[in-house]
This record gives C-alpha cells, sequence and structure tokens, in this order.
C-alpha cells in the first residue's frame, strides 16, 4: 500500500477534512459513521410517530413567511394518506423560499426526512432534510450514513467523498481468510463496505451497540494496528545501543546499609528487574508500577545508583515543584552521604542561580531532578545514562521525546502511582516492560474512608482538633486557590481564613501552585518538622509527600475529584504506625457520577480495583492521560467490552509480525499512516 493516497478534493475541503484528521483515502474509508438514518422505506403521514424521524414524500400545499421579529417560513404538505405536515424553518434564504414557491406552483413531490413532533398547528418538522423528486424516483438501498464532521462540511461531500474512496482506496485483506472464518469475522472490505452502507435488514441496535460482526471486525483491526506499532517499537528499541550500566552493586548497597528501614521483598524483586535493564545494550524503557506508598523511589535511587557508579549521570523528572522538591530533599538526604551530587533544577529559579545550575547538569552534577524545565534546549547534560519520570502520565510523548534526544539514547523508568487495569496495559503499554511493587512496607496503617455532608462540617473541624491535641498533624484539600465566578467551591484561601479563626489554637499553614518555590519549600519543611499542625492545601500535595504523623486527610467538595487524584490524596495519610482517616467532604445533592465515584472510594483502598472501575467510569482515553497526547487513541474498540479482542489482537500482531512483516506493515499504513513515530516515546 502506498505511504499516502492523499484525498481529491479542493483545498478548502481538504483543509476542512484534516480538522478531523482525514488526509489518505484510507483515513476516509476508516471514518464511520456516528449512526444511521432510514430513508429506504417512505412512512405515509397519517402513520407518521411523534418522536421518530422517518421519511414522507409528499406534495407543496401552500407556503407562508412570517413577519419580523420571528419571520418564519412554514411549507404545508400532504400525502395520499389524508395527513398534514408543516415543515417549519427558522431561518432560511430568499432562494429556498423561492424554490419552495415554485414547487407548490408546479406540484412537485418533495420527499422529507427529519423528526416529527407536535407543533401549534398539529404535526411538524423543523429544519428538515428535503429535496424535490420525480414521481418514480427510487428510494435508497441502504440505510443513510451520518458522519462526525466538522463546520463547513456537509453531510452530503462527506457521503461522496467517503463512497468515492471506498471505490478507489486498497481494501484489500491482509489477513487469513480461513483464521477470519473460525473467529467469525468478515472481510475488511465486507466490513467498511456494511457499515458505510447497511442494507435496511441489518439490526439497527447491532450497529449502534457496535455488536455487529462488521463492528468487530473493524475494532479488532483497530487493536491489531496498535499491537503491531507497539510490538514493533519494542523491537526496534531492542536494536537500538544504549550505554552498558554494569551492575556492581556497591553504591546501592551502601545506600540499603544507610537506610533506617528494610526494603520488602518486592522491592527487591523489582530493583532486581530494572538492574538486569541497565546492564544491557538495548535502551531500558521499563514501566514502574504501585500502589500510593509502596516505596517506588528507593527503587528508583538505587537505579540512580548503578547508572552513577558506571560513570553516567540521572535526570528525574516530575510534573509539579513540589513533588520534583520531595524527591529532590529524600534523593539529597539518601546520597548526599555518599558524596552522589544532587541537583535541583526547576522553571522558578532566579536567571543567575539558574544559569549556574545548568553549568552544573552539564558539567558535574550527578542526578539532576526538576520539572519540565529540564527539557528546555539550553540544558545539556554530558553523559545522561538513566531518565526517571515519575507520574509519567501527565507528560505527554513528545516531552519525553525532548527529554531522551538530550542524552542520546538513555535508559528510561517511568513510575506510576496510578494503577492500570490489565486490559489497558495489554493495550496502551504492550511496549513497555512492566514490574510491579504489589507489596506493602509494613508499619503502615490501613486508612479509614467517611464520608461526610457539608452540614456536618463542624464534626469534620472537631475531629481535626481531636486529632491535634493527640499529637497527629492533618490535611485539608481544597480544589480552588480563590473564589471563582463560575464554579461554587470553597477556596483554599477562604479556607485557611475560616479555619485559623474556628480553631484559633492551631498552627494553620496554606500551600498552593501560586506561591514561590522558596515559600512552598519552607511551608512544606515545617510541615514536615511538625511546625504545623493542620496543612491546608489544594492538590499540589496530592503526590510525593510523605509525613508520617499526618493522619488526618479532610478532602473538601470531594464530588468535584477524580477517583485517581482522591486515591492519591488518601494516600498522604496512613503513612505511619497511627490509625488514620480520610474525610470525604461532599456538597448535597451529588450527580449520578460524583455518586458512583464516591461510592467506589469508600468501598475500596485497592488502587488496582479502582483503577479497574475508574476505566469503566471515563474510558481509556482520559485514563491514561497524556502519554496519548501524540498517541492515536482507540476510536471504535472498547477496552471493558472488547477484552478478548485485545488478546486476540496481541497473539495475531506477534503472528504477522513473524511470518509476514510485509502485511504487517501495510496494516499499519492502513490504519496510522505517519503517526505511528509517535508511539517511540
Amino acid at each position: 500500500m502506498p505511504a499516502r493516497e492523499p484525498i481529491d478534493a479542493p483545498p478548502a475541503i481538504r483543509n476542512r477534512l484534516r480538522r478531523l484528521g482525514l488526509e489518505r483515502r484510507e483515513d476516509l474509508v476508516l471514518h464511520l459513521p456516528l449512526r444511521y438514518e432510514d430513508e429506504t422505506r417512505v412512512t405515509p403521514i397519517a402513520e407518521a410517530a411523534v418522536g421518530v424521524a422517518l421519511l414522507v414524500e409528499a406534495e407543496v400545499l401552500d407556503l407562508a413567511v412570517g413577519r419580523a421579529p420571528r419571520r418564519q417560513l412554514v411549507v404545508r404538505v400532504g400525502d395520499a394518506s389524508g395527513g398534514i405536515l408543516a415543515l417549519r424553518f427558522i431561518s432560511f434564504h430568499g432562494s429556498q423560499q423561492r424554490a419552495l414557491e415554485a414547487a407548490c406552483a408546479a406540484g412537485s413531490r418533495l420527499r422529507i426526512f427529519g423528526e416529527v413532533r407536535h407543533g401549534f398547528n398539529g404535526l411538524e418538522m423543523v429544519h428538515p432534510r428535503y429535496r424535490i423528486v420525480a414521481a418514480d424516483e427510487p428510494l435508497a438501498q441502504s440505510l443513510t450514513p451520518v458522519y462526525p464532521t466538522t463546520a463547513g462540511l456537509g453531510q452530503a461531500t462527506l457521503r461522496r467523498l467517503v463512497a468515492r474512496a471506498l471505490h478507489d482506496a486498497d481494501l484489500s485483506e491482509l489477513l487469513d481468510p480461513d483464521w477470519c472464518r473460525v473467529q467469525a469475522l468478515p472481510s475488511f472490505a465486507a466490513a467498511v463496505s456494511l457499515l458505510h452502507a447497511p442494507p435496511p435488514t441489518v439490526a439497527e441496535s447491532t450497529l449502534h451497540d457496535r455488536s455487529h460482526p462488521a463492528w468487530r471486525r473493524i475494532k479488532f483491526d483497530e487493536l491489531l494496528a496498535q499491537q503491531l506499532s507497539l510490538r514493533r517499537a519494542y523491537l526496534a528499541r531492542r536494536q537500538q545501543v544504549a550505554p552498558v550500566l554494569p551492575a556492581t552493586g556497591q553504591l546501592a548497597q551502601q545506600l540499603e546499609c544507610s537506610l533506617p528501614f528494610a526494603l520488602t521483598a518486592a522491592q527487591r524483586r523489582v530493583a532486581a528487574e530494572i538492574a538486569g535493564d541497565l546492564a544491557q545494550s538495548s535502551p531500558m524503557q521499563r514501566l514502574l508500577q504501585g500502589d500510593v506508598g509502596c516505596g517506588k523511589t528507593i527503587v528508583a535511587a538505587l537505579a540512580a545508583c548503578q547508572a552513577i557508579e558506571a560513570g553516567y549521570q540521572v535526570a528525574l523528572m516530575a510534573p509539579t515543584e513540589i513533588l520534583a522538591e520531595q524527591h529532590f530533599l529524600k534523593l539529597r538526604a539518601w546520597l548526599e552521604p555518599l558524596a552522589v551530587e544532587v541537583l535541583w533544577l526547576t522553571g522558578s529559579l532566579s536567571g543567575k542561580l539558574k544559569r549556574q545550575r545548568r553549568q552544573q547538569a552539564a558539567t558535574s552534577a550527578q542526578l539532576v531532578v526538576g520539572t519540565h524545565a529540564l527539557i528546555q534546549e539550553s540544558i545539556d547534560f554530558s553523559r545522561l545514562g538513566l531518565i526517571i519520570v515519575d507520574e509519567q502520565h501527565r507528560f505527554g510523548v513528545r516531552q519525553r521525546l525532548e527529554l531522551r534526544r538530550k542524552g542520546g539514547n538513555p535508559h528510561q523508568l517511568m513510575m506510576s502511582a496510578t494503577p492500570i487495569p490489565r486490559t489497558l496495559a495489554m493495550s496502551y503499554y504492550a511496549d513497555l516492560d512492566v514490574s510491579l511493587i504489589d507489596q506493602m512496607p509494613p508499619g503502615r496503617s490501613p486508612v479509614r474512608t467517611r464520608l461526610f455532608s457539608a452540614d456536618r462540617r463542624a464534626q469534620v473541624v472537631a475531629a481535626v482538633r481531636a486529632a491535634v491535641a493527640g499529637g497527629r498533624q492533618a490535611y485539608w484539600v481544597c480544589p480552588l486557590i480563590e473564589e471563582s465566578d463560575k464554579v461554587d467551591l470553597q477556596a483554599a484561601l477562604d479556607t485557611h481564613a475560616v479555619l485559623s479563626s474556628e480553631l484559633v489554637d492551631l498552627r494553620i499553614a496554606l500551600v498552593h501552585g501560586r506561591l514561590r518555590s522558596e515559600e512552598k519549600a519552607a511551608v512544606m519543611a515545617a510541615f514536615v518538622a511538625g511546625e504545623v499542625d493542620l496543612l491546608v492545601a489544594t492538590t499540589v500535595i496530592e503526590v510525593g509527600v510523605d509525613v508520617a504523623n499526618a493522619s488526618l486527610m479532610v478532602i473538601e467538595h470531594a464530588e468535584r475529584f477524580g477517583l485517581a487524584q482522591l486515591h492519591q490524596l488518601r494516600g498522604r495519610v496512613g503513612r505511619g504506625a497511627h490509625e488514620s482517616v480520610c474525610v470525604l467532604l461532599y456538597q448535597p445533592p451529588l450527580s449520578a457520577s460524583a455518586r458512583a465515584r464516591l461510592k467506589i472510594i469508600f468501598e475500596h483502598a485497592d488502587g488496582f480495583e479502582i483503577a479497574r472501575q475508574d476505566l469503566r467510569l471515563r474510558g481509556p482515553g482520559e485514563f491514561v492521560g497524556s502519554r496519548q497526547s501524540g498517541e492515536p487513541l482507540l476510536r471504535h474498540a472498547d477496552l471493558e467490552n472488547d477484552a478478548d479482542l485485545v488478546e486476540l489482537a496481541q497473539s495475531m500482531a506477534a503472528r504477522l509480525l513473524h511470518d509476514s512483516p510485509e502485511r504487517a506493515g501495510r496494516h499499519l499504513q492502513r490504519w496510522l499512516g505517519d503517526r505511528e513515530d509517535l508511539l517511540r516515546a
């Protein structure tokens, strides 16, 4: 298949098609309808059901134009059943009025499609689609597709272009026909032809819920393209050359001996998997998963020790300054006593200090910790051997590519405290090796979750006072920094003021994203040192904050948070031996989706189960976040309902790449075109 078969259309139309991601004939073939309209049969007006979109054929009886300010065109039509239907056009052109007047004078017939409803003068359609037809003009032989579109691109134009693409594009079968028959999958050509023009005998429900065999074939092919691309990216990386970082283990051993805690068996297993990767000449691309508080940071530190001991630099990138700074403080405390130079680099540093740190990053620094500032063009590394990306789903494909390009071809370790459900990992992360820390460190207390309506806020305030009286500390999290006219939420600034007046004997501090870096650092340091009893915060403390003495988390307007955020925030407590509580303070009435989220977080503590439920509620597009800012999302397959197809596609991808790499390439070209390179991040 040629790499590109451009769409034959005027430049203005091609520009509009490009907004929909349609640039090749193959893109049009795979631009499948949202729904269908049945223009294969005419319904007599006298039998028309209200609330149903249908086709009628009738003569124009008369028309009238109302006066301003409600200038409307009303056309009355009738048919042999004796029924009368009004066609109402709230906006219209003079040419449209003249054409309908001519049709009325000539006794012409209109074929009209629209939804029937009750109007002021009986049955009516508002802005129906219509055209003048001859008495013997045949009806459509298939359902009429309605496509996703954009401004200035009408359905008629799209239908014409798709029909031409179906005729001209290469629809040849790329899979074994016998295998397809065993799997009850139609050929590719038959599937797309049916979906673009289904015969009226097809049960519309199977088209709507995408259970028809033609839909199954399309979903399988899409998943197969994803699996082929990810697998090919994985195999291509195995051919690349990365720094070999031998695992002598001396520095890592010194670090482990200095720790005030023992590593869990799961941490040791995962650390060994990473150490084995780093000692290879092909670049590591590993995702380190683990629930909140399982101890991913120390595993990353051990990996950093291996790279540093081999004479290479390590860069650790985190999505927020607070998280990056927490990593910096922790890693500096662990590694500086071992004579490792740990550097802090973020965008908020002053110009002179930033220039100095950039110079250190390019020369002496062994471990550089920072935010997205690490990918700025003016920052270069002398010998970058390992990249560690925390909360990797918050970074886009291109951002990670930029960081990798700074070091030639370094190893890459991505960490996530948002557990990935199995079907999602199989589809979106099939190009990665995955390590899982499935064991929590000893001494952690389980966190009880409690739901409180906002009218019980006084009880929550009393609970904060009691926790502090018992020698513990607490968080109070708000979703906004200050009041918004658009959203009625309690702001962190206002909450801090109110709580300070209600709890005058407590030491209360405030931290949010708009504070300067040094201000945030000072507040967090005071909280860690026990000099602050209650920390009022926005979600900047969602990840990375580790204060064992904090035993109470209050989340204001919990109904506004996503499941992953709620689980992350809850993970800020329960880090010591004390009994810990997370209070979800919500504002009734709750929407159905908010009620579902709060029920899930109340009933489940396991991050993987919460992630599975989250996937069910939100779908993969939102769940996997910005890994996908470059990766083509699944448009047709549904990971919750099509898990069997994911497994089938995974096995077929391996088979096709081994037995017929040429057909695998043609399949990828059909589905992804030039977008496959974005999967290589």
